[in-house]
């Protein structure tokens, strides 16, 4: 079903001559009122607004008329605009949570002041929930052109090695890409260890390259995880809602966990399901060459697994889980925040 959200008074007068609240079907990528300079705000959410204004952030604007480009590159490739744009915002709302901890990020902070009215203040996770559509949208764009371009597929194709496998790097040729394509030069390395929908993208884009069969476990470069899509406003607030009301309990001990540890933590996982699921592949070829692509793959995914199941380990105790427990629940004979 259509996401319903909240539509514009302005124009609503404008056809009325009443100034009444209005709600409308609209996707996520014609949320922008052009002649009235809004962002149309999703309607199921408990919160009085209806519209942001885009007077400040015209680029916001602009990226709404640029999608209707995009949009028609993805249909002359045989991909569906929904599936392009779905991708393209699940990896720019996963940079968007992490945004906080990027001391260079300028960009997204001046914007959510803008469209908000300069009324951020304390306020700032709730306003971050209600901005974050409008505030990313130019970000969602690019990335979704970039990820439709041959060439950008050509430098992922190029980071995995070509014919000769290799993990990608953490500073290759596709995260500086689209790091500059964004604005944010520096993002390169943080785009390649952010795991995430990005990795499997670009893991889709590696196998398809290299697999000459359709692989029938492989849905593609374009299907986002249910895990993997971003949260609506509406479940952002009701969090914040549980996250206030259960105030110092203490009985989430993973919200203690600082966020970038948390990060690390998922990305390792990540990084060796998406090793596990390249090994469907790894028969292929001369029977020795296939081996030892077989066996560097499944030990890289498990010292992932096995680093992940430390630092999770790591994470509890620090935050206040009993040690007994952690080694019993681990399986682990020493748990130790030594950095070895």
């Amino acid at each position: 079903m259509r996401p319903v959200v909240f539509g514009c008074r302005l124009c609503a007068v404008r056809r009325t001559g009443q100034a009444v609240r209005v709600a409308q079907y609209a996707e996520r990528w014609a949320r922008v009122c052009g002649r009235h300079g809004r962002w149309l705000l999703d309607a199921d959410a408990d919160q009085p607004l209806e519209n942001l204004d885009l007077s400040g952030s015209p680029e916001v604007v602009t990226a709404q008329q640029q999608w209707a480009a995009v949009g028609r590159r993805a249909r002359r490739a045989g991909v569906q605009p929904a599936e392009v744009f779905g991708l393209a915002r699940a990896v720019v709302c996963r940079w968007w949570e992490h945004s906080l901890h990027w001391e260079q990020e300028r960009i997204w902070p001046r914007r959510l002041q803008e469209v908000v009215g300069g009324n951020v203040g304390g306020g700032v996770d709730r306003w971050r929930a209600v901005g974050r559509d409008a505030v990313v949208f130019p970000e969602v764009v690019t990335v979704a052109g970039a990820l439709l371009d041959p060439a950008v597929e050509e430098l992922v194709w190029a980071d995995s090695g070509w014919g000769r496998p290799r993990p990608l790097p953490g500073d290759g040729q596709f995260g500086h890409r689209l790091g500059e394509l964004v604005g944010r030069p520096w993002l390169g390395p943080l785009v390649a260890t952010d795991g995430g929908p990005l990795i499997s993208w670009q893991a889709a884009i590696i196998r398809r390259r290299r697999h000459t069969a359709a692989d029938p476990y492989d849905a593609g470069p374009w299907r986002v995880r249910a895990d993997q899509q971003p949260p609506t406003m509406a479940a952002l607030l009701r969090e914040q809602t549980r996250e206030k009301a259960a105030g110092g309990s203490g009985t989430n001990w993973r919200s203690t966990v600082p966020p970038e540890q948390r990060m690390f933590i998922t990305n390792l996982i990540e990084a060796a399901q998406e090793e596990l699921l390249q090994l469907r592949g790894a028969h292929q070829g001369r029977t020795a060459d296939a081996a030892r692509l077989l066996l560097q793959r499944l030990s890289h995914s498990i010292g992932l697994l096995d680093q992940a199941l430390r630092e999770t380990a790591f994470a509890a105790v620090n935050a206040g889980v009993a040690f007994h427990d952690v080694e019993q629940w681990a399986g682990l004979d020493t748990v130790t925040t030594d950095e070895d």
